[in-house]
């Protein structure tokens, strides 16, 4: 049996979007309550019942919640233009190899607004 595990993540950061088009009110300094989803997808272990052990998400995520939240995300090696798009692939590249059969990384800026990336 395969299945799809998800953990949810949340932290506070304030952002500038610098390559925003000129007057865009994201080139302003803002802050939002970001949520991150980060799923891996495997076959079930038929003995422990699970494909992967939360805890092992929460402690490869762990680190990069301590640099990210309450900072200032543009100071963040990687993340000079903080759009959710780039936050994505940055969390991405950081949690593939921590995490086996990761297949997508959601980063929720609003609660109605969100990016979805799949390592394409």
């Amino acid at each position: 049996m395969r299945a799809r595990l998800t953990k949810d993540f949340t932290f506070e950061a304030a952002q500038t979007l610098p390559s925003a088009p000129e007057g865009h009110k994201c080139r302003r300094m803002h802050g939002h309550s970001f949520k991150i989803e980060v799923s891996v997808e495997g076959d079930v272990d038929p003995t422990i019942g699970w494909i992967y052990d939360h805890a092992d998400i929460s402690a490869a995520v762990k680190p990069l919640l301590k640099m990210l939240d309450h900072s200032y995300l543009n100071d963040v090696e990687g993340l000079e233009n903080p759009t959710i798009e780039e936050m994505a692939a940055w969390l991405w590249k950081k949690l593939q190899s921590q995490c086996p059969g990761l297949c997508e990384i959601v980063v929720h800026e609003t609660p109605t607004a969100r990016c979805v990336y799949r390592g394409e």
